[in-house]
This record gives structure tokens, C-alpha cells and sequence, in this order.
């Protein structure tokens, strides 16, 4: 072979793809001088600012098993005869069948093109080049193989493109929940790094107050990729490198985007009263393309941080009012208001605990305030009254659950709805002998259910107008005792099962 050596230059699009540290190449042949001549010719290669990493096999079944430890095999050299006369073909058919491996570039290599004619293979199997081992010189090999990779990286790229839109699509479904913007935000990151070919280091700042470059206490990482992934959630200077900290300090104080040979850190206001940075570092210099694409991040990201805040504010002030109304009813009825927000956080406990959705937890914690919301339409005589109600009296004093549930089921609104169940339905008892229709068991919407554990755990240790609180005790052996009868028997025993759980909400909403 000829001994000159070709070196490939780099170009300004070859900037190393974020996963490589070096380049595997597997080298597949029955003869072991053909390993060290390929490697020898290969030695002082590098592509993208990465050297190759060899790996041998001598057969194609020490080639499978080598694949199945190495899913990230950038090139494969592969000879056609070995074990048989059509081991190597078999392997290329197992690698793209099998394995299901597209990414992988694969070279066949030949010493008897009779054995396998190159029109023959090329339009059977799945390969990207085909050499004759005489024509393989040490330019040619270099050649090959930095076209190999060139085309490796760009299927990697395109397949973190696709994993990351995947993960934005998913995200972008349920946009509108604080959590998932930052999936979101993740996912954009990890698709910019990837179709930048940038380095492997990139960070997403927020910080949620106007003045943060002086209080860095408030900043947070929200979104991370390479040496920074574990900084989620942490505050920057804890956890970033002091260059990439700086830079993004400096962005802030500025308040402008700021380039610094090969790192960038983008400033924008997705709102008034945030700030955010977000921090890419390259192993090139950043071209104008590449800030035009980033700054395009950012201002989507601005936009959906926009429509979040805009949809929490609404959301918030639903939820506060819902709060309110069932803090007036208690409030009428002489009770305190902190029994609202612990029956709230007794039903979101219980919601999760028996395995419902966060959903069905948001939707319960701020119907289930309203569950008493009926007596508005109960008279104070009856409401104050410190001791026990005549027949009369009660019967006026439960049809406080058919004025809830039917003032309530006017609105079309799913909080509401629910509300209007729960409050029509949490005195009706697992085994029918509740009020006001008699319905028993799983007739009772689970809400119901869960709500009526919530209420009757917290009132019984409350003081009321009419008794003092019961101790835990006390109220342990009431709720065995009515397990099946008045309650369902699965939600009490998770509160048998959690009681230092339920006993912390009451801790943090004392009367």
C-alpha cells in the first residue's frame, strides 16, 4: 500500500456531533494483518476533533456479539469470506435486520470479488461503499472512512432531531402545564444542539425576578444537556464552570446576547418580571445562521411562556375564587376556613394514593371546597344552633346537599361539575342508608367518596360549635367502625395506612 497519508482539513460545517468522544470503528476480518495495516493507516486520523477507536472482530459471529455490546459503532470495515464465503454478506443482513441498526456505515471489503460482485451486493444488501482490498491505498482508506463518518454524524443528528421533536410534540400537548413547558424547553435545547452539531455542553438559565444578576439565590437551571445535565433545578453558580457562569452573568447584567469566541449566551424576557439566558458552547466559531436559528428559540419560547402565564392567571383566579366561596360558607357556619384547604389536600393525598390521575388530584383539591356550599341556603338558627338539631331541623339542615349539587350543575365548567357531585354527594354512604338519594357503593362517584372520608376525618378532630375535637384515636375507631358502612372500605384503609400523611396536612393548616 502506498505510504502517503491523506489529511482530512476541517471544514466549517464540521463541528463534532454532542455524543462522540471518539469515533468507533469495527474492523471485521479473518486476518490479522489486515487489522494492523487498517489501523496502522488509520492512526493519526481525526475527524471532527475526534480520533477513531478500533475494534476487532476475526469472524462475523465476534462480530455480532461485539454490536450487541457497542450500539454506537460509527463505521464498520467488513470482509465478504470468513467463516464461510458469505459470512460478512450474512453479517450486513443481520446488522440492518436484526439489529435494526441504520446508522451504522457499513464497507464491504473484498479480496475475491468474485466471491461477491459488486452490482450483485450493491443491489441486495444495505451497504454504503464497496472496495476491492488492493484498491484501498491509505488515501483511499482515509477517504472512505471521513466520508463515512460525514455521513454517520448527519443520520445521528437527524435522529437526535427526531427524538427531540418527539419529545416537543408530546410536551406541546399539555403545553399549558408549568412542568411540561419545561419538557419543552428541553427538548428545543437538546434539538438545537443536535442540529447545530454543537458541543455537548449546553444550559437553559431562568431566573424568576427582575433584579437577579444581584441575587443569583433566585436564578435556576431549567433545561440541560452534556456536563450540565446535572445541574436541573440547581442554582448556576453552584454548578456551572466559572467561563460558562461568567458569561451568563454578564448576559444578564447587560441584558443583551453575548458571543464569546466559540460560546454563546442568548438574553431574553419571556415576560416582565423573568429573565432567562440560555448557554451553548461549540467547538467552531458560531456562525450568523446558527444565532439566527437560537434566537428563533428563544422568541418561541417567549411565546409559550406567554400563553402559560396567561392560562395560570385565569386558572389561578378560579381557584382562588373557588377557595374563597367555600371559606365564606364555612365562615357562616361559624367553622373555620382552614377546613377547606385541609379537606383539599386530604382529597389530593387520597386521590394519589389510590392511584388516580394528577389530574383527577387537581380537579378534586379545588371542586372539593364546595362541598358544603348548600348551606348557603340554610338558615343561621338552624347553622349556629349548639346543640342537637329537632327532626324538623335536620331535614332542612340536608337538603343543604340537593342546593349545592343543583346550584352547582348549572355551569358547564369540569372543576364545577365536579363540585356540584361532590357537594350533592358526599352524606350518601357506602351501604345506601345516606342522604339525599340513597345510592350506595361505587353508584357514588369516587370523588364523592373520597371527599366524605376528607370532610368527616377533619371535622371529627376539629372543635366545632357543638363539640370539642376528638383525638386521633377516637377518630381511628370511628372510621373501622363505619369501613363499608358509611365509608368505602379501599379509602379508609389507605388512611389507616398514612395517618402520619393526613396528620402533617393538619400540621400545616392549623385553626
Amino acid at each position: 500500500m502506498s505510504e502517503m497519508i491523506f489529511a482530512p482539513e476541517d471544514s466549517p460545517e464540521d463541528k463534532p456531533l454532542k455524543r462522540e468522544k471518539k469515533w468507533k470503528v469495527l474492523i471485521v476480518d479473518d486476518e490479522q494483518d489486515i487489522h494492523d495495516v487498517t489501523i496502522l493507516s488509520l492512526n493519526d486520523f481525526e475527524f471532527a476533533g475526534h480520533s477513531l477507536q478500533f475494534l476487532s472482530a476475526f469472524s462475523a459471529k465476534q462480530a455480532i456479539e461485539i454490536l450487541n455490546d457497542n450500539t454506537d459503532i460509527a463505521v464498520a470495515l467488513v470482509d465478504v469470506v470468513m467463516e464461510d464465503e458469505h459470512a460478512g454478506l450474512d453479517l450486513i443482513k443481520y446488522i440492518r435486520e436484526e439489529l435494526n441498526n441504520e446508522l451504522i456505515r457499513l464497507i464491504l471489503r473484498t479480496g475475491q470479488p468474485g466471491q461477491a460482485p459488486e452490482i450483485d451486493v450493491i443491489r441486495d444488501y444495505d451497504i454504503n461503499d464497496y472496495k476491492e482490498k488492493t484498491e484501498l491505498t491509505t488515501q483511499k482508506l482515509y477517504s472512505t472512512v471521513y466520508t463515512s463518518l460525514k455521513s454517520y454524524r448527519a443520520l445521528v443528528a437527524l435522529d437526535n432531531n427526531r427524538t427531540s421533536l418527539e419529545q416537543i410534540i408530546s410536551a406541546s400537548a399539555k403545553l399549558f402545564i408549568i412542568p411540561n413547558l419545561n419538557q419543552f424547553i428541553q427538548g428545543v435545547l437538546e434539538q438545537i444542539v443536535a442540529l447545530l452539531y454543537l458541543g455537548e455542553d449546553a444550559v437553559y438559565v431562568a431566573c424568576d425576578c427582575i433584579a437577579c444578576e444581584h441575587d443569583d439565590g433566585e436564578s435556576r437551571v431549567i433545561a440541560a444537556t452534556g456536563k450540565f445535565e446535572s445541574s436541573v433545578g440547581q442554582n448556576p453558580s453552584e454548578k456551572i464552570n466559572a467561563e460558562a457562569y461568567q458569561l451568563i452573568n454578564q448576559a444578564y447584567k447587560q441584558k443583551e446576547s453575548i458571543i464569546s469566541g466559540k460560546n454563546f449566551a442568548g438574553y431574553f424576557q419571556p415576560h416582565e418580571g423573568r429573565e432567562d439566558v440560555i448557554y451553548v458552547s461549540s467547538a467552531q466559531e458560531l456562525n450568523q445562521s446558527d444565532l439566527k436559528l437560537i434566537n428563533l428559540f428563544l422568541h418561541n419560547v417567549s411565546i409559550a411562556y406567554e400563553n402559560v402565564l396567561l392560562k395560570n392567571e385565569i386558572e389561578g383566579t378560579q381557584r382562588d375564587m373557588l377557595y374563597m366561596l367555600g371559606e365564606s360558607i364555612e365562615t357562616r357556619s361559624k367553622e373555620t376556613g382552614q377546613h377547606v384547604h385541609r379537606v383539599a389536600e386530604y382529597c389530593r393525598l387520597i386521590t394519589l394514593g389510590l392511584g388516580l390521575s394528577d389530574r383527577d388530584a387537581e380537579v378534586i383539591e379545588v371542586a372539593s371546597p364546595l362541598h358544603d356550599f348548600g348551606k348557603i341556603g340554610i338558615p343561621d338558627n338552624i347553622l349556629h344552633k349548639p346543640g342537637k338539631l329537632n327532626e324538623e331541623e335536620w331535614e332542612l339542615m340536608k337538603s343543604h346537599a340537593e342546593i349545592g349539587r343543583d346550584l352547582l350543575k348549572q355551569s358547564d365548567r369540569k372543576i364545577l361539575k365536579a363540585a356540584s357531585v361532590i357537594a350533592g354527594q358526599h352524606h350518601e354512604h357506602w351501604n345506601g342508608k345516606g342522604y339525599p338519594d340513597g345510592i350506595k357503593g361505587e353508584q357514588i362517584h369516587i370523588y364523592a367518596r373520597i371527599s366524605a372520608v376528607a370532610d368527616v376525618f377533619d371535622a371529627l378532630g376539629s372543635k366545632r360549635c357543638y363539640k370539642e375535637a376528638w383525638s386521633i384515636d377516637k377518630v381511628v375507631d370511628l372510621l373501622k367502625q363505619q369501613s363499608g358502612k358509611q365509608f368505602d372500605p379501599v379509602i379508609i384503609e389507605w388512611v389507616l395506612n398514612n395517618l402520619d400523611q393526613m396528620e402533617k396536612v393538619r400540621a400545616l393548616y392549623p385553626d
